[in-house]
């Protein structure tokens, strides 16, 4: 008898044993396709938004993270276009706890840099929210569920929203939300709040920055301050482009900037930004033994509207009051966005960078009105002119902020 007991318990063990070893395989597969996602959206939003005039900065990893969070309450059409829009190719069972695991390893801890992000619900307190969205919306994305009173109190509420934001993102993003956005109506907003500051793993040296000519045209410049380092980067050269990554301390981030060869090749780099053009490039920096680099010194907050942005990628039903889709939160079709607003701020210095970012999803009452709202010769890699940015999570490949300069001065 024990021969046959032990012969049962290893067919038992046997296929568990498997699936145990197929899980981590499983699990990685799937942040692979979210963060390949994630990027794609980046690229995607950033090619909406260039075409507003002047610097340009985001974070793609804080917008992507609201409306996810908002996603997980879409239901039919609605869903299907913001999963379009949103590179999401992973199933809703799926896709949610990859997030929350990729959040959960941005909040580890770090050494040598701050990164946070957080999550928050603020809702209208006599409104129903479904028991399975604020479950998953807590457990995945550990969003705190706040029970407010827009209808009777929303002035009150607008600032609430506004200290907690300012303080999940080290004082650098604040008024996010401006009077007007939140009404009576109003019933739910999602926020999501990003905070990096890290220094360089090889700071510039003070004593070299230098007032010296930013090209923002061939006919016109402006005094900066440049700062100059010669030192080894992963370096790749495009022809028409230069790549150089710049790590921070311990190495997990990067900055990495794309400087065209002309000082009016801004444009032609812009219309070339696909994700899998990124991709290839990212792959393809290699380690350069000396490199002479010149950046310069910048600080900019940035803010956007986003709903016409995102209704023209491909999700306009989430806007229109009369087709929206959420249901999945509420258990009705009574709610649509009526805004997502999105502010980031960078400073880019001798020591290293500060950047923050906050995204609001805000969800109202579908019977109000649409809102009004061996060697070869030294590179010399001089971002003295316009150039693209990007701030990446080496870990994961994401990318976290993303951006252009193409007047430091402003």
């Amino acid at each position: 008898m024990k021969p046959l007991l032990s012969l049962l318990l290893a067919c038992l063990v046997l296929p568990l044993a498997g699936l145990a070893a197929e899980t981590p395989q499983s699990a990685t597969a799937d942040q692979t396709a979210v963060v390949e996602g994630n990027n794609a959206f980046a690229i995607a939003l950033y090619g909406q938004l260039r075409s507003q005039d002047g610097n340009l900065f985001f974070s793609p990893e804080s917008i992507s993270t609201a409306l996810a969070m908002t996603y997980a309450g879409a239901r039919g059409d609605t869903a299907s276009e913001m999963a379009k829009t949103l590179h999401f190719t992973l199933p809703p069972e799926r896709l949610h706890p990859t997030m929350g695991a990729l959040l959960s390893n941005l909040n580890a801890a770090h050494n040598g840099y701050q990164l946070r992000v957080a999550d928050a619900l603020w809702a209208q307190r006599d409104y129903v929210f479904r028991d399975d969205f604020l479950k998953l919306t807590k457990s995945d994305y550990g969003a705190g569920f706040n029970q407010v009173n827009f209808k009777g109190a929303t002035e009150a509420v607008r600032l609430t929203i506004n200290q907690w934001i300012e303080q999940k993102t080290g004082n650098k993003i604040k008024d996010l939300l401006q009077p007007g956005v939140l009404n009576p109506l109003t019933k739910m907003v999602l926020t999501n709040a990003i905070y990096f500051k890290g220094d360089w793993l090889t700071p510039f040296t003070k004593a070299y920055t230098e007032e010296a000519d930013f090209h923002l045209s061939s006919a016109r410049n402006v005094k900066a301050p440049l700062m100059h380092l010669t030192d080894g980067f992963d370096y790749f050269d495009g022809g028409s482009f230069q790549a150089l990554e710049i790590p921070y301390e311990s190495g997990d981030l990067s900055m990495i900037v794309f400087l065209p060869r002309d000082i009016g090749g801004l444009p032609a780099l812009e219309e070339s930004l696909t994700a899998s053009n990124m991709k290839q490039w990212l792959d393809q920096l290699q380690p350069v033994h000396e490199v002479i680099l010149t950046l310069p010194k910048f600080q900019m907050t940035r803010q956007f509207g986003l709903e016409g942005t995102l209704s023209a990628m491909g999700m306009p039903r989430a806007f229109d009051p009369n087709a929206a889709d959420f249901s999945g939160m509420t258990g009705n079709h009574e709610l649509f966005i009526s805004a997502v607003i999105h502010k980031a701020f960078i400073d880019v210095n001798e020591k290293g960078t500060e950047a923050a970012a906050a995204t609001a999803v805000v969800m109202e009452h579908a019977t109000a009105m649409p809102p009004r709202f061996r060697p070869p010769p030294t590179p010399v890699f001089r971002a003295d002119h316009p150039f693209v940015f990007l701030i990446r999570d080496n870990r994961s490949g994401g990318i976290l902020f993303m951006g252009r300069v193409t007047d430091p001065t402003k």
